[in-house]
């Protein structure tokens, strides 16, 4: 027989979490993991949602598939295909892009599956983007330049992390990192690791283990205030334009030269 409350213990203490650190993932009091633990209540299908998308399973496995023995381990996230994200609709049915800007970005931790959190987000539509469902997250730091700080980058959904293409960018919301822009590296199939690179060279690569990315976008345009600094470029033209005309004042002047000896 499968015992939900459990379940519940078994993965809480896979992902390595306290009952009052899950507490504040899930935005419920402490007190509730104890409850749900020793079968004293259940958890509201809702919850139970929120629950399964944070353990990186279906809400299908923890309510009815026995997950305490070693047979049965809960499958990774990235193995199979993430439940439809909560989305929100303008008068005319179309999906809009909910804004999550980096003073909201701790809160989206916890609360990206949870319905009243995502309608609170700033809401608007791109008409250049085609039928999908999308996200837009700030970002913050210089890790990606040329994009600036402040930027905003638009994402589309990703359902399995294992359809992620090596060398594109994607904003990762992972467990322990929170929300990253990065170019990624799919490597999930060898050892069950994406590898995360920077596109300012002043920044390591790392890896993140599939299990713990709760959700990934695939990078489709970004928004911003300020136009990429190309001044690199510029001096290395300018430069080479120098060294042009450098070279043909000596040849000028050689042929002066070779006319004067004559």
């Amino acid at each position: 027989m499968v015992s939900l409350n459990e379940n519940i213990r078994t993965l809480r203490k896979k992902i390595q979490l306290t009952q009052d650190e899950l507490a504040q993932k899930l935005g419920i009091k402490r007190s509730l993991v104890g409850a749900y633990e020793e079968g004293r209540a259940e958890p509201r299908a809702e919850l139970l949602q929120k629950m399964a998308s944070l353990f990186g399973i279906t809400m299908e496995a923890l309510i009815s598939t026995d997950l305490t023995k070693g047979d049965n381990k809960p499958r990774a996230s990235y193995q199979r295909g993430n439940e439809v994200r909560i989305v929100t609709v303008d008068t005319h049915q179309r999906e809009n892009i909910e804004f999550v800007p980096v003073k909201a970005s701790a809160g989206y931790l916890t609360g990206y599956a949870d319905t009243e959190y995502i309608k609170d987000l700033p809401k608007f539509n791109l008409p250049i983007l085609k039928q999908g469902t999308y996200r837009a997250f700030e970002i913050k730091g210089d890790s990606m330049l040329p994009l600036m700080p402040g930027s905003i980058v638009v994402g589309e959904y990703v359902e399995k992390l294992t359809d992620i293409k090596s060398g594109k960018t994607y904003i990762l919301v992972t467990q322990h990192d929170g929300i990253v822009y990065k170019r990624v590296f799919n490597y999930l199939d060898e050892n069950g690791k994406l590898f995360l690179v920077s596109d300012n060279r002043q920044y390591a690569p790392y890896q993140v283990a599939g299990e713990e990315v709760i959700e990934a976008w695939s990078a489709k345009a970004y928004i911003s205030v300020q136009f990429p600094e190309i001044e690199n470029k510029a001096d290395a033209s300018v430069d080479q334009l120098a060294s042009v005309v450098l070279d043909l004042q000596k040849e000028l002047f050689q042929l002066k030269s070779d006319k004067l000896k004559k």
